[in-house]
């Protein structure tokens, strides 16, 4: 699975909109690998930019965010993409998100 992770400074996990990029992880055992850093031609402070992050995540399974607007959130799940709200490093939050779903699926 890939997992998309919010970011501007490719440190912490950041608001949906108004991410500059999304750092890409694949995990499917083990330790996530990281494959690239995406970038998303946002305008600092505009608003209502969420349809130009979503637009280059088409692969990834699962989208973490610090936070997502109510129009992000109903365009993500419209495009059937799980969305995970968590504040962090990105290699925080991408690390919890395994924990969860390795926890999960001992259930």
């Amino acid at each position: 699975m890939q997992i998309a992770v919010a970011t501007s400074d490719k440190i912490n996990a950041d608001h949906f909109g108004r991410a500059q990029g999304f750092a890409i992880y694949r995990w499917e055992e083990g330790e996530p690998e990281y494959v690239e850093y995406r970038e998303t031609n946002v305008t600092p402070g505009e608003k209502h930019q969420w349809n130009k992050g979503l637009s280059i995540l088409e692969d990834c399974e699962v989208i973490i965010v610090a936070q997502a607007g109510m129009n992000a959130k109903y365009g993500i799940k419209q495009a059937g993409l799980k969305l995970v709200e968590e504040e962090g490093t990105v290699e925080e939050v991408v690390k919890s998100y395994i924990k969860h779903m390795e926890f999960m699926k001992k259930l």
